[in-house]
């Protein structure tokens, strides 16, 4: 599947933003101003002022949507909650190259919060996932105590998991693992029933 630089680069914005949400065992990942700035700076969010409590309830919030996109049942669901992200957002398209980076696209207006500015070029990144027929690659991985989301760019569509090294290895080592047992108890429990069938002919042969 063919993604613009600049798409693709949203893409990862967005999958780790909806992976900052509070879990079980996980706590949340933007539970202060701090954590805001920290994700802000890690990912090169560009045209980012002042960060206040405001900023950090709107990003909560569009966490929130996406996560939703995430969980949609089908293409429909999915553009409802898109278009409604791009209009909060007030999107408006302008070609840009800062910062060294080719030409492309911003889609938030000018002086926009850091909310709409996730919102509008998120949004727009997930409609091309849409837009090409691609919906059923917005996925939480399968590993039982993992819902991370990700984006699977796999040619097949095959990928089940956030990492194949982290949650994709450990689940192969438990099936491996529990393959062994099952294949070992067999042996075990015949033995069991022999040395038992011996145990009970002992007094007759006293």
């Amino acid at each position: 599947m063919q993604i613009p630089h600049d798409t693709r680069r949203a893409l990862d914005v967005v999958v780790a933003l909806v992976n900052t949400a509070a879990e079980p065992d996980q706590p949340d990942g933007l539970s202060d101003i701090g954590a805001l700035r920290g994700f802000v700076q890690e990912y090169s969010i560009s045209d980012v002022g002042d960060l206040g409590a405001r900023d950090l309830a709107g990003v909560r919030t569009v966490r929130s949507k996406f996560a939703q996109v995430f969980a949609a049942p089908n293409a429909r669901a999915a553009s409802v909650l898109i278009n409604e992200l791009v209009a909060t957002a007030g999107t408006t398209p302008q070609l840009t190259d800062h910062d060294g980076y080719d030409w492309h696209v911003h889609y938030f207006a000018p002086g926009a919060s850091v909310g709409d500015h996730l919102a509008a070029d998120g949004g727009m990144a997930l409609a091309f996932i849409v837009v090409s027929g691609e919906e059923e690659r917005l996925r939480r991985c399968e590993a039982p105590d993992c819902r991370r989301a990700f984006v699977d760019l796999s040619r097949n569509r095959s990928r089940r998991y956030c990492d194949s090294r982290t949650c994709g290895n450990r689940l192969h080592v438990a099936a491996y693992r529990a393959r062994r047992k099952e294949a070992d108890a067999g042996p075990s429990e015949q033995e069991e029933i022999v040395h038992g069938g011996e145990q009970q002919q002992d007094p007759d042969h006293r």
